[in-house]
């Protein structure tokens, strides 16, 4: 059976930064050693940037924040060639995006052309300035945010870009005893300047290689490709899920499996993750959206016709 403790050693120490999000630190762990970024689509105040902050001191990893506001260019991030005088050449200084974990705060609030700017990093760990490649460090990932209330000033997230995060996750507010519990730990310090680190990059890129060997069976296999398909055919769906979205439950119902301690994929585990992985890939037909319908309420639906298979 592969090896899970870095992904738990991981989350536990997580879960001593946040409170009561135990469910959500093994999915956002998982995500991380199955190579998926990430959005946390939640309320202000709810520990979206603490999340991230705790997540890349938690591995010896390079971290970088950008904080997403409407005036933000392409080049803030990706990183801009500036002329030495005095070697008589253009040198690339490297963004932000140059680091193993990038919290990409407020994600929504700038335009659609600096939001772009992401779309090759993510997909393909790297970018392209003055037509030349630069491959990102490995493991690559980003987590980022956005306020779902307040859209004053928004720009909301193509569908190309959404499609480039593995899963969308809402951390919700914590129940009255663990809020009474951050109170406690916050009274003297944050809680996140005592977290200590417990990885390396090189422990995360083992434990990937160790989620490759988990065993997927050819009916699972099948079942995902199910579900996916049946998101391009649903009434309610003007644009479906794509094949990047049957990849995403694959690989994140392996890490799943690994972080438990299983040697192979389970059906409930699909289940499981299936509205976080396909919910936000949804492009809804305008009236079921007026309707108040949610990409998520579709997907229970999808799991309720189709039975996992035997």
């Amino acid at each position: 059976m592969s090896d899970n403790s870095t992904p738990r050693t991981i989350a536990a120490g997580l879960a001593t930064v946040l409170q009561g999000q135990d469910a959500n630190l093994r999915k956002i762990v998982s995500a991380w050693v199955a190579g998926l970024h990430v959005l946390l689509d939640d309320y202000p105040g709810t520990g979206k940037t603490t999340l991230a902050k705790a997540l890349a001191r938690s591995v010896e990893a390079r971290f970088a924040r950008v904080q997403f506001t409407p005036d933000l260019l392409p080049s803030d991030i990706v990183g801009v060639s500036i002329f030495d005088a005095q070697t008589q050449a253009f040198r690339f200084h490297e963004g932000p995006v140059f680091a193993h974990v990038l919290l990409a705060d407020e994600i929504n609030r700038a335009s659609p052309r600096t939001q772009s700017a992401l779309l090759e990093a993510m997909a393909e760990a790297q970018v392209t300035v003055d037509g030349k490649k630069r491959a990102l460090p490995q493991p690559y990932f980003v987590i980022a945010t956005q306020n779902p209330v307040e859209q004053a000033g928004t720009y909301p997230l193509p569908e190309a870009q959404l499609d480039r995060f593995g899963i969308r996750l809402g951390l919700g507010y914590v129940g009255a005893a663990e809020e009474e519990r951050l109170l406690d730990y916050t009274a003297e310090h944050h809680p996140l300047d005592q977290l200590q680190t417990c990885a390396t990059v090189a422990d995360l890129l083992a434990t990937r290689a160790a989620a490759d060997t988990i065993t997927v069976a050819p009916a699972l296999r099948r079942y995902i490709i199910t579900l996916v398909q049946a998101t391009r055919s649903h009434p309610a769906v003007q644009m479906g899920a794509s094949p990047r979205a049957s990849i995403a439950i694959f690989q994140l119902a392996r890490a799943l499996a690994l972080f438990d301690g299983e040697a192979f994929v389970t059906p409930d585990v699909i289940q499981e993750i299936a509205p976080d992985v396909l919910a936000h890939r949804l492009a809804l037909d305008p009236q079921a959206r007026y309707s108040g319908i949610t990409g998520a309420e579709v997907v229970r639906e999808i799991l309720a016709q189709n039975p996992v298979p035997v």
